[in-house]
């Protein structure tokens, strides 16, 4: 029998608000983070559920039109269930359901969106968008968070994923089309979190263990929230937002400032009584194209009007920046990446140069230096331990100091990796600016896995892992010996979870920071903060496993494994990996949590099992089975296995 269509909306009034089913649904699966014990902890490593529309009770449950399309539930636009979503009379691809989420979500927190979208019978395949619209101090922004193609045979996902970060006056999910105005249909809407798991609070602190210089760590706007933003205030004395105070996240449009991004940023460093380096002033890129246009609206050639335009932009954009905070930010790159080593004379041909020579350079340091005249002022670039590049970059500091330029700090960006440099080159590094008599800060640090561009490792090795604590602990020795010229050691990025080296040509993943992607410290870590590191996961000591195969038959087996903690301090949360070969799997787990289940597996703790005190016992088991067409044969005794990132000690199988 077919459901009878029920009319949701049409027309053009403001969105509503989502529906008491809806809230209803959020009451029971959805709760902002307390300071109060909760009555059951969620698994960190599965996702909560937050909203869910199936429309299943015939109604909308809060999704409405955004302009003066039709939107029904209907019995023939269900993909599951009884009824659906039907997207009618459609005459712009912007119009499509709405459903307005900014009282529902929580800032700070990660939420993934998923619904699944069908044209309607007929239509040609269209590309469906998952959008977000946001209404942010009386301005409207649009965010495309996931498309696909769709077309009228077969059901598509759309999925996407947002962190709120700033108060919302709107905030809404919608569906819409890049290319026509198909009709199309609607189902199964899910929005989940994955909870952030409680930091590590009994481990030392970076700032306490590297007392000879500030370390600090470039943030976003999520940062600053939750569990993140007591790990960022307990490790770190200082912050660099990493993109809040570029040109253009801070003047997109001539003449219009925003600060929506930054501030919050800036007060939270302020309450927790963190220092901030500003980030950046001038850099050849994520500056608005507007920035480079001349009257006519035609892009800039090397005139002196256009000099004279350009330097006056810059001069009234720095005036703008430093001046909003003044002394608050102590630090500023002010400007960022201006050496080719290629070029003769060593200098960058970015719009910058070609305009106006290197006149851009002294107006930037010239005009902070009078709006903010106690912070210190820093020139910063990459690879400046490559000789070629750390001698023009040299020659230029050389040239601007003996011309009265202020001039404070060289930042030596460091983006490095577990081979590259050597100790060596990077001493030379540093050597080569204390003649000068100015600061030199590490200003974006991270130790990239990867060693080769078309490397891709689905699952770090332990023994990258390894090579970059050492590689870390190499760099940070070297880093205390030149404490008397090295003021701030800045890592690029808070943890794994969040780092700019993701994705790329290749979409692979890396793993270059300090702590991993549940916020739990690495053997980097240890081996920076603890002089005593043995080249495990922790400060001393280590792990021992006792994997029995207890069960088998045809195809399959049970198997269950002890880990004994050994080492000499608390583990407060674990991860223990093995590998099973290409022709074995693990099918099912208890006592522990599977978050890769071969050829390589990944098992994090059960949460009431996360604690181990030294010479404490975890026990896990797993059913395994053969992949079919892999033959048959025993089932594996792995060799090695790693908790976080040490290899612990194997007992030997019973003959």
């Amino acid at each position: 029998m077919r459901a009878s269509p029920r009319t949701a909306r049409r027309g053009r009034p403001p969105l509503l608000a989502a529906c008491s089913l809806v809230l209803a649904l959020l009451a029971g699966v959805f709760a902002p983070t307390a300071t109060g014990a909760a009555p059951t902890e969620p698994d960190p490593a599965l996702p909560v559920t937050v909203l869910v529309s199936d429309f299943e009770d015939g109604t909308a449950q809060g999704w409405a039109a955004r302009g003066g399309e039709t939107v029904t539930v209907e019995g023939t636009a269900a993909r599951t269930g009884s009824y659906g979503l039907a997207v009618t009379e459609r005459s712009a691809g912007w119009e499509g359901p709405a459903l307005r989420v900014d009282h529902l979500l929580e800032r700070g927190v990660e939420y993934t969106v998923s619904l699944w979208v069908r044209l309607a019978d007929g239509a040609a395949p269209d590309t469906a968008r998952l959008s977000l619209e946001r209404l942010v101090d009386g301005t409207t922004s649009y965010h495309t968070l996931g498309s696909a193609v769709v077309g009228p045979d077969g059901w598509v996902e759309l999925t996407g994923t947002h962190t709120p970060t700033v108060a919302a006056e709107h905030l809404a999910f919608y569906v819409e089309t890049a290319g026509g105005t198909p009709s199309f249909r609607m189902d199964d809407v899910l929005v989940t979190r994955i909870p952030v798991p409680p930091i590590q609070r009994d481990i030392p602190a970076l700032r306490d263990a590297l007392p000879e210089f500030t370390v600090g760590a470039a943030v976003s706007p999520r940062d600053v929230y939750g569990e993140r933003a007591e790990l960022l205030a307990r490790h770190h004395g200082s912050l660099t937002p990493g993109n809040a105070l570029k040109w253009d996240a801070t003047q997109p449009v001539e003449g219009v400032f925003r600060f929506t991004d930054a501030d919050p940023i800036i007060e939270f460093a302020e309450e927790r009584g963190m220092t901030v380096r500003g980030h950046t002033l001038v850099w050849h890129q994520q500056t608005p194209a507007w920035v480079f246009t001349d009257p006519d609206g035609e892009p800039m050639t090397p005139t002196p009007e256009n000099k004279a335009l350009l330097l006056d932009r810059l001069e009234t954009h720095i005036r703008e920046v430093v001046g909003r905070y003044g002394d608050r930010i102590g630090t500023w790159d002010v400007v960022n990446e201006v050496i080719d080593e290629s070029r003769s004379d060593g200098m960058r041909r970015s719009p910058w140069y070609e305009i106006t020579g290197s006149d851009y350079i002294r107006t930037a340091f010239r005009v902070a230096h009078e709006v903010a005249p106690d912070a210190r002022l820093v020139i910063n670039d990459y690879n400046t331990n490559v000789p070629a590049k750390r001698e023009a970059l040299y020659d230029l500091v050389a040239m601007l100091l003996d011309e009265g330029v202020p001039v404070h700090g060289v930042g030596h960006q460091t983006h490095i990796n577990i081979e590259w440099p050597s100790v060596a080159e990077a001493e030379a590094m540093l050597e080569r600016f204390v003649p000068l008599g100015v600061e030199q800060e590490i200003t974006e640090m991270d130790v990239s896995v990867y060693t080769a561009p078309d490397q891709v490792f689905p699952v770090v090795p332990a023994e990258r892992l390894a090579a970059q604590a050492r590689q870390y602990r190499r760099m940070f020795e070297l880093f205390r010996s030149y404490s008397e010229h090295i003021t701030s050691v800045t890592l690029w990025g808070l943890a794994d979870d969040d780092t700019w080296l993701d994705g790329g040509p290749l979409d692979r993943k890396d793993a270059p920071l300090l702590f991993d992607e549940r916020l739990r410290a690495k053997s980097a870590y240890w081996a920076v903060v603890d002089p005593g590191w043995d080249g495990g996961a922790g400060p001393s000591g280590g792990c021992l496993v006792d994997h029995r195969v207890t069960d088998r038959w045809p195809g399959g087996f049970r198997a269950e494994i002890t880990i004994r903690n050994t080492s000499s301090r608390t583990i407060d949360g674990w991860t223990l990996n093995w590998t099973t070969g290409p022709e074995h799997r693990v099918d099912h787990l208890w006592n522990g949590t599977l978050l890769d289940r071969g050829p390589r597996v990944v098992v994090g703790d059960a949460s009431w099992n996360a604690l181990l005190a030294p010479g404490a016992s975890a026990n896990i088991g797993y059913l395994g089975s053969r992949i079919p067409g892999t033959g048959s044969g025993a089932p594996p005794e792995p060799t090695l296995f790693t908790l976080d990132d040490r290899a612990c000690r194997l007992l030997a199988p019973e003959a």
